[in-house]
């Protein structure tokens, strides 16, 4: 074939975009961010700590390689992912990281205060726990978050409301909180407040993109 270095260099680099985009930190938070619900860009400088400009040039991208999608309504644009392909390969990178890189394990270990804080990864025994009410699933996440997706059987207490709303919660059961994923530290914080208050509490690290739920 005639030029057949050329297709194939022109293919790679098409190819090696995707990973471009994936090479920002910054930009896979917007990701996770976005795996929770569709978000203004207001509101997702606030959640990571960005510049209004800054976070507008790591969207830009990130539309540029059709990996977000926008909606105008009135005068606010909106983004989300595309599609749930982009959660999927969000999840895979992250797994793949934390099988392979020592440094991101040990950085994971100090997310749980005590070992015995983190729950096992059983879905299926978790869900079967919940369904049975015999754990409280619980999602300390934005509550327009939890309307947008959320785990099997679990209840929204956002952690700003948490101390609260302590009262909601059995004291006989044990509660299971959980976040964004395995890089949020509001499920951390949850666990902590509620060993303190005398609950029976885990961490569980997983989130919605982790489960393949996808946000309405």
């Amino acid at each position: 074939m005639k030029n057949a270095r050329l297709i194939k260099d022109t293919l790679y680099e098409q190819v090696a975009r995707i990973g471009k985009v994936f090479s920002s930190p910054k930009r896979l938070e917007l990701i996770e961010l976005l795996c929770q619900n569709e978000k203004t860009v207001e509101t997702l400088a606030a959640e990571a700590a960005l510049s209004m400009k800054l976070a507008s040039a790591h969207l830009r991208e990130l539309r540029m390689a059709n990996l977000v999608a926008t909606e105008r309504r009135g005068k606010n644009i909106y983004y989300r992912l595309a599609d749930k392909s982009v959660a999927e390969l969000w999840v895979q990178i992250h797994t793949l990281a934390e099988d392979r890189l020592i440094e991101l394990q040990l950085a994971v270990q100090k997310i749980a205060k005590e070992p015995e804080d983190l729950v096992p990864s059983d879905r299926d025994s978790l869900i079967k726990a919940a369904r049975k009410g015999e754990v409280v699933v619980l999602d300390v996440r934005p509550a327009e978050e939890y309307l947008a997706a959320h785990l099997p059987f679990a209840r929204s207490i956002p952690l700003d409301e948490l101390r609260k709303r302590l009262s909601e919660l059995p004291r006989d059961r044990t509660v299971v909180a959980y976040c964004r994923g395995p890089y949020c530290l509001m499920a951390a914080d949850a666990v902590e407040l509620l060993n303190k208050e005398g609950y029976t509490a885990m961490h569980l690290r997983q989130g919605v993109a982790e489960w393949g739920e996808t946000p309405r």
